[in-house]
């Protein structure tokens, strides 16, 4: 193997083993509160769900055929291996035919046998954790928007943790496999036709959590998907709901600008739109 490209490297060293056609990610920049046992659990649920995917005829990046379907530890790292799909780098992004697409994705996953944990994807550990970590970091986030941080996790924390909370203050809202991290933004542009990728933080949880910050437009193109095929629209008070955590879990990415100072610049937009939302998504305690 002489041709190794190296094809991203953010979060995750991902890197084109040429001349076979497998791609190796290695993530790199990790939470505080996973270690590589977990990123193991998280890493098999992914090959698990997109193994599946593949089998049922869903448009998805799979697992290499060449390498055993687990993952693999080296040097402290735990990576997975992928089959190569060469890359249409003249396509542009649709993000909003992608969120539409997203209601097909939901629909395909709805039938998968596997367990999967409960929002896992928000990683309530990783919020509670960084917003006592934040006291240390001044720089990155001032006492008063810590505190509003950490009022607003008081509410949310319960629905996040329990699935039984969540369903007794959103009733009647179903529960199903999600793609777990934005799948609008996680569409793979390849020269035969858009995949579905990145199920790194696949979980259980409503179908808002993959819309989670994207806005009406987008969310607008979901529900035509969803009415397209028969499935449900997004439920206003659920969108709020996941709005907010998903603001939560951007400041508490604070805490990885150490590992990855760029991400600060990144996240700053973000960080002032919260602070002109309404305080943990006007959900009442």
């Amino acid at each position: 193997m002489t041709d190794a490209r190296v094809l991203h490297n953010v979060f995750s060293v991902v890197v084109h083993l040429a001349p076979v056609p497998v791609v190796a990610r290695i993530p790199t920049v990790l939470p505080h509160s996973e270690d590589l046992d977990s990123l193991a659990r998280r890493q098999r649920a992914e090959l698990d769900v997109t193994r599946w995917l593949a089998d049922q005829g869903t448009p998805v990046i799979p697992p290499s055929p060449l390498v055993p379907r687990e993952p693999v530890r080296r040097d402290g790292f735990s990576m997975t291996f992928w089959q190569f799909v060469e890359e249409d780098r003249d396509k542009e992004p649709d993000y909003v035919a992608n969120s539409e697409s997203v209601a097909d994705l939901h629909a395909a996953m709805r039938a998968y046998p596997g367990r999967l944990s409960f929002l896992s994807a928000a990683d309530p550990r990783f919020i509670a954790e960084s917003l006592v970590l934040l006291e240390k970091l001044p720089d990155l986030i001032g006492a008063a928007e810590l505190d509003r941080a950490r009022r607003e996790w008081q509410i949310l924390e319960p629905r996040v943790r329990s699935r039984r909370a969540f369903e007794e203050a959103f009733p009647g809202v179903d529960l199903q496999p999600i793609h777990g991290d934005s799948p609008p933004a996680n569409i793979f542009s390849g020269t035969d036709g858009d995949l579905y990728a990145d199920f790194e933080l696949i979980t259980s949880g409503p179908v808002e959590w993959d819309l989670a910050a994207l806005g009406p437009v987008h969310e607008a193109a979901y529900d035509r998907g969803a009415r397209r095929n028969g499935t449900r629209l997004l439920n206003e008070d659920v969108l709020r709901f996941v709005n907010a955590v998903g603001m939560l879990r951007i400041i508490a990415s604070l805490t990885l600008v150490p590992q990855l100072p760029e991400l600060a610049e990144y996240l700053k937009p973000a960080v002032d739109q919260w602070q002109t939302m309404p305080f943990a998504g006007g959900l009442a305690p």
